[in-house]
């Protein structure tokens, strides 16, 4: 795969293939988006830094452009696909309502997502963007819920450019330290799962009802 992907970095391909894996991953949330997106800043920082070594001396100047280019590929891809998703669920939300009262687990997570998005607003999108299946739950859920466009998507081109962000650097720190290599990259896929355990665990917490946490905050009424 490194293989195939070292080729792949040096033509506008690899942003047309990460591109359609990040917005297809909206729909198919078992796509491997991150991991191709950390493969492919890993293939890239590595085979520069090995080219660097021997003496190519403009490779350090490409660095920086390609890294960018790559994240605002996968942010743009992110942000279209849950546009899309929104859309889609927007106009069909009964029959979406009706498919996911058939599965007791779907209905469980937009439960959860609902009582997500009373306590933590935008926030959720930025946060559900790093957990497994996160994106589809949110967007998909933002949709039939009917929210706002201007309340869902400024909040999903922050978690878009975050998340990509990050699988970026993730990619390209590892391929800096450790090269274009398998362990390079399963470091870097490591840490890209350790954040979406960390977001999955922030979105199964408890909600505390407001005027539960108000009274709490203001202590025992009375003398």
């Amino acid at each position: 795969m490194l293989e195939s992907l070292g080729s792949l970095t040096v033509t506008p391909w690899i942003y047309v293939i990460v591109a359609l894996s990040v917005l297809l991953d909206v729909f198919v949330p078992v796509l491997p988006s991150g991991v191709l997106v950390i493969a492919a800043a890993t293939t890239a920082a590595g085979t520069r830094t090995a080219a660097g070594a021997v003496g190519a001396a403009s490779a350090g100047s490409s660095e920086v452009p390609d890294m960018l280019v790559l994240v605002l590929c996968a942010a743009t891809a992110s942000c279209v696909g849950d546009l899309v998703a929104y859309r889609l669920a927007w106009r069909g939300g009964d029959r979406l309502s009706r498919a996911i009262a058939r599965s007791r687990r779907l209905t469980a997570a937009q439960d959860r997502l609902g009582a997500a998005l009373l306590r933590g607003g935008g926030m959720l999108v930025l946060i559900a963007r790093f957990a497994p299946a996160g994106r589809s739950v949110v967007s998909l859920g933002a949709g039939a819920m009917h929210r706002r466009a201007a309340e869902f998507l400024p909040w999903s081109a922050l978690a878009g450019l975050a998340w990509a962000g990050y699988s970026v650097s993730l990619g390209y720190f590892g391929g800096q330290w450790l090269g274009a290599t398998w362990l390079g990259t399963a470091v870097s896929v490591l840490a890209l799962f350790a954040a979406g355990a960390g977001a999955a665990y922030a979105l199964r917490r408890p909600v505390v009802p407001r005027q539960s946490a108000v009274a709490a905050a203001a202590g025992p009424a009375g003398g």
